[in-house]
């Protein structure tokens, strides 16, 4: 299975509640055709629309965040998909199962073999210790006492919380607690994890610790996650695409370049201006597609020589096929290669490392900083290590100067 391979798709998605008239089909209809909002559709219909025709699909991998303002249907799409809450139309579809129309037993198979939940209020059992939370998964899915105390305490030192299985949950501060939570879910190995406002209820600082050791586990465990979220930066900072909601609606999903940088409409455009000015000077804002700058390793020596003087670029960045970054591919170095015939057939036996990557959200001080070391663009590399971005000296002084 491919990392671009959907995971979950959701089509035509509706949740609608109140008393529902016979004629459901024909109110749907006329609620899709007009621009009315939740409270016009309350008065004129007497039903409440939680999620309203909503379309999308998640790839294996990824982490898809739904985000939106409290009533904006997220919380309710989110349980959409494993049911939670029942769909009143459309079809939701994980793998090769559609959510929307299995038995009550085989939902109850998919939800513990292959998606796990993670809530905002933990959700923990007070009588219960660290271990025996963690193991309550694995304990209704009928495993042996040892399979479970493996896998539990597999799950606990991926999180952090190795040492602590004995202790009770009012021993735990706030993260430490949403740690079990998340523990809890990853033990029974779900291809799939839903993290509900996970965060949310943390404090600040707290909430920001757990933001990175989120990070750092996602490139530990191979999972499909869909994660939401009131808060746009958090939303920015952990998702590969961001859907954004408002009144049951999905308004846009793209990427966080794409959604801070080409807002769909007033109300996204509304929802990021909140940014603050730090967080939008970063190297996400700045970096250029990296096409024109990049290159494959079977490639022609002469022509990409030819290439770069045509160009006037000093180098190349090599990717392979899934965009990772192979390394630089120096104008001088492979002149000095085609003039000697030293190359092999193989351009990776003259591979340089003389470029600087950042972070997509590295700021502005630190990018002009280290700008002025390197003849080559900064390189801008996700999570996963893929080329997602180069920010040529030229491009970072044109910036600067339209913020002076």
């Amino acid at each position: 299975m491919s990392d671009q391979e959907n995971m979950i798709r959701c089509e035509n998605v509706w949740k609608i509640f109140g008393d529902l008239p016979k004629d459901l089909d024909s109110v749907i209809q006329g609620i899709e055709g007009s621009e009315l909002d939740k409270e016009e559709i309350l008065e004129q219909y007497g039903l409440t629309v939680g999620v309203h025709n909503a379309s999308f699909q998640v790839r294996k991998g990824e982490v898809f965040v739904i985000m939106g303002l409290s009533g904006s249907g997220k919380s309710t799409l989110l349980r959409c998909l494993n049911r939670l809450v029942t769909p009143t139309r459309g079809s939701v579809q994980v793998g090769d199962q559609d959510v929307s129309r299995i038995s009550g037993k085989e939902l109850r198979k998919l939800c513990r073999e292959r998606m796990g939940m993670v809530f905002q209020n933990f959700a923990l059992v007070p009588k219960r210790t660290v271990l025996q939370n963690v193991t309550l998964g694995l304990e209704i899915q009928g495993l042996d006492k040892e399979e479970r105390l493996e896998k539990a305490r597999s799950a606990l030192k991926m999180v952090g919380l190795l040492g602590w299985e004995s202790k009770y949950c009012n021993e735990l501060s706030g993260g430490m607690q949403q740690r079990v939570g998340l523990a809890r879910a990853l033990a029974g190995d779900p291809e799939i994890l839903l993290m509900d406002e996970a965060f949310s209820a943390l404090d600040p600082l707290i909430r920001k610790q757990m933001q990175d050791e989120f990070l750092k586990l996602v490139n530990v465990v191979d999972k499909t996650i869909v994660f939401i979220t009131h808060d746009l930066d958090e939303g920015l900072k952990l998702g590969d695409r961001i859907a954004v909601m408002k009144d049951g609606r999905i308004v846009q999903v793209g990427t966080p370049e794409e959604i801070v940088m080409a807002p769909a409409d007033d109300y996204v455009a509304e929802f990021v201006s909140a940014i603050s000015r730090t967080r939008r000077d970063t190297a996400r804002n700045v970096m250029i597609d990296p096409g024109e700058w990049t290159c494959s390793l079977e490639d022609d020596p002469q022509g990409l020589l030819e290439r770069m003087r045509e160009e006037d670029k000093l180098g190349l960045l090599a990717t392979d096929s899934d965009e990772r970054l192979q390394g630089a591919l120096l104008r001088d170095d492979l002149r000095d290669a085609v003039e000697k015939a030293a190359n092999d057939g193989s351009l990776s036996a003259h591979l340089s490392s003389e470029y600087i990557v950042v972070d997509i959200d590295t700021g502005m001080d630190e990018l002009v900083q280290k700008a002025s070391q390197s003849n080559l663009p900064l390189v801008v590399l996700n999570r996963k290590q893929r080329l997602v971005g180069v920010i040529p000296r030229s491009n970072l002084l044109q910036d600067l100067s339209e913020m002076i």
